[in-house]
């Protein structure tokens, strides 16, 4: 076994380490395809080749629309994290040895790799395991500063991540939190929907990037400044956001953001941005010998450095191959799948119905069938969907849907393929016939 491991490990492994080490500094995006018969068409078809040769975890007989709660890992960041686990690099930080001055590098590498992909100053940048953890402890350090009355706007398109922290963390403090709604009909959260509740008491408004849900993009460039003008701070949960469309922080103007590496490709971590102005005037609950300036006050214990390192690898291969150019294959991919269910006799789109500002992301019912026993008919065919509320608790419950199941939910990420979507809408039509005729 060894040596097959061996034969079989090292050799593409290495190769690959060394490739992505290279890929922040190659040219993002790829040239323009021609205007011939089915131009633009064809090269993304061609791409999506290249693109599933990179996911050794995808493909396997199935159909992965399940890529919304978490896609399969990208080559360069299986490698990474498996040659820092053996390369002898191993080990904590602060240390005069190699191997601890390694691991400083590596972290300070990655804020500057995650900061690049935001568009961010990397001495903002933090990391930690997941999204909810780390807006768990952001909001009770933000609390500390909370007084009775004060007043923290939250949204019902929102995964229940930005919405039960904020809640959790008011209470303590004698806090409110306001909820704005967003359009039942449209799926679409407008930013005058936001402005209407904020007042001079409000001190945050936390608010998706992009619904893990629906799919919708809201507006958050509008919202920042309606906030920042009514003397508010906002927090973007940017986790479905990243895999999906270019960020640029710095243009936004948000005051914190965050995402989860295992969305676009990478391990189980993340990382949260937050204006370093703000983050120096944080007091977080922290032990005594952790640092008192930086990001590294927030990062409570020991950081996932084999994880750091996959992160580092996903947000390069983001960068190198372009985002933009990655989102329009992804969107060449959905837009039949959106066009097709829409189509089916039985089948309702939950949401947005057209393709403007939206992640490839869409929730469906299929009249008379629980979303679990869709669920469960298209995993029978190898097709991998999510159903239920996919915790966004207040979007299901604002759309009525809370008691019937919730919603079935498919996703496009870069190995979707056209065969893949033609596969599921196949089946769906299949089992909404069955219905019809039951």
């Amino acid at each position: 076994f060894i040596e097959l491991l061996s034969i079989l490990w090292f050799p593409r492994w290495a190769g690959l380490v060394a490739d992505f080490g290279g890929a922040l500094t190659r040219p993002a995006g790829r040239p323009p395809a021609s205007d011939g018969p089915g131009g633009r068409r064809a090269t993304l078809a061609g791409m999506a080749v290249q693109i599933s040769e990179r996911f050794p975890g995808a493909g396997r007989g199935w159909a992965r629309f399940d890529g919304p709660a978490g896609t399969q890992m990208l080559d360069t960041a299986i490698a990474a994290m498996q040659q820092w686990s053996a390369g002898g690099d191993n080990a904590n930080g602060g240390g005069a040895f190699a191997a601890a001055q390694a691991t400083d590098a590596l972290v300070g590498e990655t804020r500057v790799t995650i900061a690049t992909l935001l568009g961010a100053a990397p001495e903002g940048v933090w990391f930690g395991p997941n999204m909810t953890t780390m807006t768990l402890a952001f909001t009770r350090t933000l609390a500390r500063d909370w007084q009775p009355g004060d007043r923290i706007v939250v949204t019902r398109l929102d995964h229940d991540a930005n919405v039960t922290p904020w809640r959790l963390a008011a209470d303590d403090r004698g806090a409110h939190v306001v909820v704005a709604d967003f359009d039942r009909e449209s799926g679409r959260l407008a930013p005058e929907a936001v402005a209407a509740v904020l007042d001079e008491r409000t001190r945050w408004v936390a608010v998706t990037g992009a619904s893990n849900l629906l799919g919708t993009m809201p507006d958050i460039t509008a919202i920042t400044h309606a906030a920042h003008a009514a003397g508010a701070r906002v927090f973007v949960d940017g986790v479905h956001l990243v895999p999906h469309r270019r960020v640029d922080l710095a243009q936004i103007g948000c005051d914190a953001f965050v995402t989860s590496a295992y969305k676009w490709y990478g391990p189980h971590a993340a990382a949260m941005w937050v204006d370093p102005e703000l983050l120096a005037m944080l007091r977080p609950y922290k032990v005594r010998p952790a640092p008192e300036s930086g990001p590294g006050r927030l990062e409570t214990g020991t950081l996932s450095f084999e994880a750091l390192a996959g992160m580092r690898a996903a947000a390069a291969y983001l960068l190198a191959e372009d985002v933009d150019v990655l989102a329009e294959r992804e969107r060449a991919v959905f837009e039949p799948l959106l066009a097709g269910l829409r189509a089916t006799r039985g089948v309702r789109v939950v949401g947005p119905t057209d393709m403007e500002d939206r992640a490839p992301t869409v929730s469906f019912v299929v009249d008379g069938v629980h979303p679990g026993e869709v669920a469960a008919r298209l995993a029978a065919a190898r097709i991998a969907v999510w159903d239920g509320h996919s915790y966004a608790v207040e979007a299901v419950a604002h759309l009525g849907l809370e008691h019937s199941g919730g919603v079935v939910r498919a996703g496009v990420v870069g190995y979707v393929s056209d065969d893949d979507v033609a596969h599921l809408l196949e089946r769906v039509a299949s089992i909404a016939a069955a219905r019809a005729t039951a």
